[in-house]
């Protein structure tokens, strides 16, 4: 049924099978895959009485299981409670960057970026404005990155290109001579310029001219994008630049599922309001009028009877949804627990197990998001910040160290319970004590536990509280 749907979905020659395909895998993402179908679900003739095939119909019922599966897995990457900190020696260094995580929205905009970059890819562009640093998802479905030879995981360069009408780009401030067809918008990112180009229309052969007055010279000496691949494997692009798409191997069941929904809702209202069967003769010619309270009266040789169906078949039908649901999300790695079989609160390790498959496919996207994306928009910064005087939270920063050693640390998947804590803090407290273990280590250990932004902060404090104690 997916390829089905595939192939009614519009080619367009001037795009790559690439682009084709991330388009696709965003419509299942986006909910928007059965807009190509032309009938709605109740349709069963056509305006020439033709009986219209399920293919053809949008179900009236959609069970978004891949969106389901991409935002529990990043809930479990960058929610409020999992959101992980830049380490770093360099103290200076790691209090900077934390500010600008703040004041970028850095949360909101890796959360963004992990469901965007879900069907195979994403990029996060960033800039430096007024001595401030933001940060932009880009879709890739439209990009061409370009790799250096000698240093593969460095960008030379990365091109934007796809068709817009001449009417949106009026609205966007350019003069366009014929607003009834389509251009071609082009701009390009290399290490030291962003340059946009004038929009030439689609099927025009000639070089298009640089737009100066958008152009944008930012002097970084690298190209400010990160360019992030989903999932290690295979991807459904079969393009090097793209991972693994992470839900790509439950799209069939998900679309088998919003049918069977779809009959088991339209049996239902069958149920409601179900034929009625005349057997001739019938004792009066006058219109029938099914109801309670309108009796039918046929002659002794007739018979009249509601053609109903079983509940059987409604309960068979939910209990293959449920099947298949299994199934998905074993295939995805997502998340199967069921919480009416909770009983009583779960320690963390326990929920641990529980979710075990979602965790994997989260621990996954931690090296993709985390220890790629994460770390290289934070040295893109270190390294703008000898380049451009850059400001965060209403105060100026000097010029960062590079060779400063970055790292990430995550916080637990699970908050732990009152019995965790305590059982942590016994455990630090006899390494302390018994010196295989420096206070430091011990206060950074339970510092998301606690929310312990400033660990320096935190044991100077200790430090002070202990002094006070002993006078």
């Amino acid at each position: 049924m997916f390829d089905t749907i595939c192939n009614l979905i519009p080619r367009d020659p001037d795009y790559s099978p690439r682009t084709r395909m991330l388009d696709i895998l965003r419509r299942v993402l986006d909910g928007t895959l059965y807009d190509v179908l032309p009938y709605q679900f109740h349709e069963e003739r056509s305006l020439g009485g033709d009986y219209i095939p399920l293919r053809s119909r949008r179900p009236s019922v959609r069970y978004g299981l891949s969106r389901v599966v991409v935002e529990d897995s990043v809930s479990l990457l960058f929610s409020e409670g999992h959101f992980p900190t830049i380490d770093c020696a360099d103290t200076t260094v790691q209090s900077v960057l934390s500010d600008i995580a703040k004041e970028a929205r850095l949360n909101q905009v890796m959360t963004e970026a992990a469901i965007f970059g879900s069907v195979g890819s994403v990029a996060i562009l960033m800039r430096i404005l007024r001595g401030r640093v933001f940060f932009q998802v880009l879709d890739t479905t439209y990009l061409a990155p370009l790799w250096d030879p000698e240093a593969p995981d460095s960008l030379c360069k990365i091109t934007e290109r796809y068709k817009v009408s001449g009417t949106r780009l009026a609205e966007n401030g350019y003069q366009i001579a014929d607003l009834g067809i389509d251009y071609w918008f082009e701009r390009q990112w290399d290490i030291e310029c962003e340059t946009w180009f004038t929009p030439v229309a689609v099927g025009h052969t000639g070089v298009p001219d640089i737009d100066l007055e958008r152009s944008v010279k930012h002097g970084l000496g690298f190209v400010p994008i990160v360019w992030v691949r989903n999932l290690p494997g295979r991807s459904a692009t079969d393009d090097p630049n793209d991972g693994a798409c992470t839900f790509r191997s439950a799209i069939e069941t998900q679309i088998e599922i919003d049918y069977q929904l779809s009959q088991a809702g339209r049996g239902l209202k069958y149920s409601s309001d179900p034929t009625l069967l005349i057997k001739e003769p019938a004792t009066s010619d006058a219109q029938i009028v099914k109801g309670a309270g309108n009796a039918l009266v046929v002659s002794e040789r007739g018979d009249a009877r509601l053609l109903e169906i079983g509940g059987t078949a409604s309960a068979a039908v939910m209990e293959y949804v449920r099947t298949l649901r299994e199934l998905a999300l074993e295939s995805v790695h997502g998340n199967r627990a069921n919480a009416d079989r909770l009983t009583a609160a779960q320690s963390g390790r326990a929920l641990e197990l529980m979710n075990q498959g979602l965790l994997w496919l989260a621990d996954n996207l931690r090296v993709s998001y985390g220890e790629t994306a994460l770390l290289s928009l934070a040295r893109m910064v270190v390294r703008a910040s000898h380049v451009y005087p850059l400001r965060a939270m209403e105060k100026e920063i000097p010029a960062l160290d590079v060779s400063a050693r970055l790292s990430i640390k995550w916080p637990r998947w699970y908050p732990p319970t009152a019995d965790d804590r305590q059982k942590d803090a016994q455990t630090l407290t006899t390494l302390v004590t018994a010196g295989l273990m420096s206070r430091e280590t011990a206060v950074k250990a339970i510092a998301d536990t606690f929310d312990i932004e400033d660990v320096p902060g935190e044991l100077t404090g200790i430090s002070a509280d202990h002094s006070t104690r002993i006078n």
